[in-house]
């Protein structure tokens, strides 16, 4: 499954970046953006994420986001999800990015995620910018509001047209840059900036693996392309690099 430089690169690697898409959270049950079903099929996306549309109709919108809040809540991370919190203790350098928003990276036991698109778990006053946990919201208003100035609150995800969170794109970037292995897990290559971190990588010098169901945009511009499900393969790969701690001199 793993070429001979894959895992001579992982064997030998002080910094490991790895990059999490949608497809990492489809494996537990988490459906993508675009496939929700039901009753929101006659919707698009942009009906939910816009603050336009959110301005316009904020009790669909906070519909539409506690219905995804409760599908979230109900699955678990996958072997996928608990690899990656594995691996981040066998490795001197670890940095996980991700585009999702589901925090099950969190759940699985991951530390400092670097989250380019938000976490659907918070949320924050469009008024004064106060932020509001899940515990804040348990009793799901249709719209919930601020506890200090009565503002609509609004989900703590990036929407079309808005810019990532602070810092965020910067710290992925700069781990690319110094990492000797990238991971390209689960996404597809076609959202930017995020799609430009793995290609940064590879400039830099890295070993760009990628890791997908199906072959992406980005697939030609990898060192390699491993075909499988994510909670599949990063066992294994976590199950090398345990064998080379095991082999290290204490």
């Amino acid at each position: 499954m793993f070429s001979a430089n894959c895992l001579k690169a992982l064997s030998s690697a002080q910094s490991v970046c790895v990059l999490t898409g949608a497809g990492v959270s489809e494996e537990s049950g988490v459906p993508t953006f675009r496939s929700a079903g039901g009753i929101w099929e006659k919707f698009k996306p942009e009906d939910f994420a816009r603050f336009e549309s959110f301005i316009s109709n904020p009790e669909l919108v906070w519909e539409w986001y506690h219905y995804r809040k409760k599908v979230i809540r109900e699955v678990l991370p996958n072997p996928g999800h608990v690899a990656l919190a594995h691996m981040q203790d066998l490795v001197p350098d670890f940095t996980l990015v991700t585009q999702n928003v589901d925090g099950l990276h969190a759940r699985a036991g991951s530390r400092d995620v670097i989250e380019l698109h938000g976490n659907i778990t918070r949320s924050y006053c469009v008024e004064c910018g106060l932020f509001a946990g899940e515990e804040e919201q348990a009793v799901f208003e249709k719209t919930p509001r601020c506890k200090e100035c009565g503002g609509l609150l609004r989900p703590d995800v990036v929407w079309f047209g808005e810019l990532l969170p602070a810092g965020a794109l910067e710290k992925a970037m700069e781990a690319a840059h110094r990492c000797d292995v990238f991971l390209s897990v689960g996404t597809s290559g076609v959202v930017y900036p995020a799609a430009s971190i793995p290609l940064a990588a590879r400039n830099a010098g890295a070993y760009v693996v990628e890791i997908n169901r199906e072959y992406t945009d980005l697939s030609p511009r990898m060192n390699e392309t491993i075909i499988g499900p994510s909670g599949e393969i990063l066992p294994l790969l976590v199950t090398h690099l345990t064998q080379r701690a095991s082999h290290e001199p204490s």
